[in-house]
């Protein structure tokens, strides 16, 4: 039985990444240190090659693509976009932290939006959309293999809910420039909306061996627990 493919790539770091700003629809680039890793990554590691690559139209996704896959032309999807944050983009939980909105948000960020932001739950609902219509035209094509060149949060939130081995959302953080592989079997698929996740990405990479690497992975999870609560303290999503 024919099986369909999708490799997911975080994008490369940002100084925001850094500073642990909340940056999800502000349009900022890669830093002159993610660009430098990217490439160093590149150059030592293999990535997986498809015919199509699917790609969030914001700046970071789209030079981490151009570094890492220079000779494609990335079918960029607006929905596959991180997590509009309103009036707290380019903030950071210190400088929040006394307003009782950003309180109320970390209690439940799945209802609750940040001002002129998206809820956790309106987030859900766009990504996984996007997910599905991206995996329903495979499907009818009959494209095998697709490259999705995205945000930590979007990755996370589409593993969460469609991967196997079932994980929570903060089981799937990856650093930047790293992702998994997915397997999705059609019948299997359309009857329990499942795929297997299969491997990381890029493959040959011994992250546990990596500092620098872990590092990053430890300040994205710091970013990722202000940005969308976190399950050891109780706080929801």
């Amino acid at each position: 039985m024919k099986s369909y493919q999708i490799h997911f790539i975080r994008h490369g770091a940002t100084a925001a990444n850094r500073e642990g700003r909340y940056v999800g629809v502000t349009d900022t680039p890669l830093s002159q240190e993610g660009i430098g890793k990217l490439e160093d990554m590149n150059r030592r590691y293999s990535y997986p090659g498809a015919p199509v690559f699917y790609v969030s139209p914001l700046k970071r996704c789209v030079e981490t693509c151009k570094i890492i896959y220079p000779q494609v032309t990335p079918i960029l999807v607006p929905a596959l976009s991180e997590c509009n944050f309103g009036e707290w983009e380019g903030k950071t939980a210190e400088e929040l932290k006394e307003d009782p909105k950003f309180q109320q948000w970390l209690e439940n960020g799945q209802k609750t939006a940040p001002p002129g932001g998206e809820s956790g739950e309106d987030f859900t609902i766009r990504v996984l959309n996007a997910f599905d219509k991206l995996v329903e035209g495979m499907l009818r094509t009959g494209t095998t293999q697709a490259v999705v060149v995205t945000h930590g949060g979007v990755i996370m939130t589409i593993l969460s809910a469609y991967g196997i081995p079932k994980a929570g959302f903060y089981d799937w953080i990856v650093g930047n420039g790293c992702g998994y592989s997915v397997r999705i079997t059609p019948g299997l698929w359309m009857r329990d909306k499942v795929m297997e996740v299969y491997a990381k990405v890029p493959k040959d990479l011994d992250e546990e061996q990596d500092g620098d690497l872990k590092y990053i992975r430890n300040i994205v999870r710091e970013a990722a627990d202000r940005a969308y609560g976190t399950g050891e303290t109780g706080k929801k999503t």
